[in-house]
């Protein structure tokens, strides 16, 4: 067993850690929380999160401080703002191993170890630098630690010591805390719909449920409040409220743009969950337990893993309805539910293996959208060294246009990825078909985990010479460069992080963009603004074009 730990680790390790600071962070979330990480370090101020040296409550520091650890190891860069989702992505797949091995058997383990590898965001996520790898890895232990405990107090409560019977629960709530320390009280409001929907399954008659909830919460308070009571003795209650008021606004109105249509996360799940999100599909509710399986519910196992399952069902639809009413549509934001899709998708491999029970879905689906999945990506070098084909769908975008004429070296072969992908769909339908369940999660979930590698290896930064290469070329340029750089008519993070940004001296107030346009800055200043909107620069006295590149503008001010 610890071998198979070792390797599971191993194998992790070699997935997300090679080439992670290959290519640039990318605008907003990424290097926003690598920014804040910076100026925690080049301020010494460690309690309170911050962007551009001003207080920043829309997430609290747990994440940050994680970063923080990394860049004092690696040095301020690409790959320490990424590492720690590299452990997360570690840690995550040692937890389902661990939790998959004891309830069921050493082959569902490796199964549930394996479907975080081989999913397509679940993987990439553990190769980027922004908060919910952590966050959803600290929320599933909390409420797992949760669930763990009710099940010793329904068989082996009595006759114990108070940490050994309320270990888990408590083990639970701290981790809960952490959690909220992440990424704010939302960790809170996901677990406890949880935990009152399960209760309601049970019509609120399940026994001591009530008052664990109450000493969960505690327990999970006790760490968050540690955090929330020292920013309030160190700075006051206005950097709280603020984050509170932040956390409300984000329910309620569609955040920075990212609106979306209510099914917007069922298609995110579906597509970006592949392949572990199709063999989900028949666990996403109600019992499908085979026969055999029912046969064996006298187990104190099997009533256990029938339980988990229920607990996932739950998980599941509490995360997709949430943030399917929440107005804010980000992939990410739907990102916990890949504990309950890996997990039920395992369930449905290792009941084939099993018991040869195979869900007619599977083999319909899989074969589909590994087409779809594994084509779109094929199609990518065709398009890119194609752009006059997408011209027609942006004809009124300028800025649009004219990044589609940045020039982009597109090979034939940076689509192997994605035949690699259907060639593993197409060889595990047909094991799935032969009634070889095994040789069908292998094969797949090893095309999945090799095309996710090898399209961030060969194409993403091909990608961001699309999005962000020249602009951030430009940030880099300025860095230790006594001046100012300030985008203008759009919002961004990276010329911080990129210009390594001193702490501002004195009045923060000649930061501001009306000083710097039009006071005396005191020193030299550089706008950058899309070629569609440069506002009132061209007429700004003292203010000169340097030059045009890629839709991007670039003034300087004396």
């Amino acid at each position: 067993m610890r071998l198979d730990y070792l390797r599971i680790a191993g194998l992790a390790l070699l997935f997300f850690v090679p080439f992670l600071g290959g290519v640039h962070l990318f605008d907003w979330d990424e290097v926003n929380f690598a920014e804040c990480a910076r100026e925690m370090m080049a301020t010494g101020d460690y309690l309170r999160p911050q962007i551009d040296y001003e207080p920043f409550w829309e997430k609290p520091p747990f994440f940050i401080w994680l970063q923080v650890l990394s860049m004092k190891v690696f040095g301020v860069g690409e790959f320490a703002a990424r590492f720690p989702n590299a452990v997360a992505g570690v840690l995550t797949m040692l937890l389902a191993y661990r939790i998959g091995r004891r309830l069921h058997d050493n082959t569902f383990g490796w199964l549930w170890a394996l479907a975080w590898l081989g999913s397509l965001l679940p993987h990439l996520y553990f190769r980027s630098g922004i908060i919910d790898p952590w966050f959803n890895l600290l929320i599933f232990a909390g409420l797992f630690g949760f669930i763990e405990f009710r099940w010793l107090f329904f068989t082996r409560f009595e006759g114990r010591t108070f940490w050994r019977r309320y270990r888990y629960l408590l083990l639970g709530g701290w981790l809960l805390g952490l959690a909220i320390l992440t990424k704010g009280p939302t960790a809170y409001l996901i677990v406890l719909l949880v935990l009152l929907v399960y209760w309601a399954r049970y019509k609120f008659r399940n026994r001591g449920f009530l008052t664990h909830l109450l000493l969960f919460s505690l327990a999970a308070f006790s760490v968050s409040g540690v955090w929330f009571l020292a920013e309030v003795i160190a700075h006051g209650s206005g950097f709280v409220q603020e984050f509170l008021a932040y956390q409300i606004r984000l329910f309620s109105t569609p955040d920075s743009g990212h609106g979306g249509f209510f099914g917007y996360h069922v298609l995110v799940l579906l597509l970006g969950c592949f392949p572990v999100s199709v063999f989900a599909l028949p666990n996403l509710w109600g019992d499908r337990q085979p026969e055999d399986e029912v046969l064996e519910s006298d187990t104190l196992a099997s009533c256990q893993r029938s339980d988990l399952a229920t607990w996932m069902q739950i998980l599941f639809w509490v995360v997709l309805i949430l943030f399917s009413i929440v107005r804010t549509k980000i992939v990410h934001y739907s990102s916990l539910a890949y504990f309950p899709l890996t997990y039920l998708g395992v369930l449905t491999i290792w009941r084939a293996i099993r018991w040869e029970v195979r869900p007619k879905v599977v083999g319909i689906l899989l074969p589909i959208l590994g087409l779809l999945v594994g084509g779109a990506q094929m199609l990518m070098p065709l398009v890119g060294q194609n752009p006059d084909w997408l011209r027609p769908f942006f004809e009124n975008d300028a800025f649009a246009l004219a990044r589609l004429a940045v020039p982009v070296d597109w090979q034939w072969w940076h689509g192997l990825p994605g035949a690699v992908l259907i060639g593993a769909t197409l060889a595990a339908w047909w094991y799935w078909q032969k009634k070889q369940a095994w040789q069908s999660a292998q094969t797949v979930f090893t095309g999945g985990a090799l095309f996710v590698a090898f399209t961030l290896l060969l194409c993403i930064r091909n990608i961001e010479r699309y999005t962000q290469w020249s602009t951030i070329e430009f940030y880099e340029s300025k860095a230790g460069h006594d001046c100012y750089v300030k985008p203008v008519g759009f919002k961004s993070y990276a010329h911080l992080f990129y210009t390594q940004k001193p702490p501002v001296q004195g009045d923060c107030a000649r930061d501001d963009y009306p000083t710097l346009a039009e006071g005396k800055s005191g020193k030299k200043v550089f706008f950058v603004a899309k070629q569609t909107n440069t506002q009132e620069l061209p007429n700004l006295p003292g203010c000169r074009e340097l030059f045009r590149k890629d839709g991007m503008v670039y003034y300087e001010r004396e």
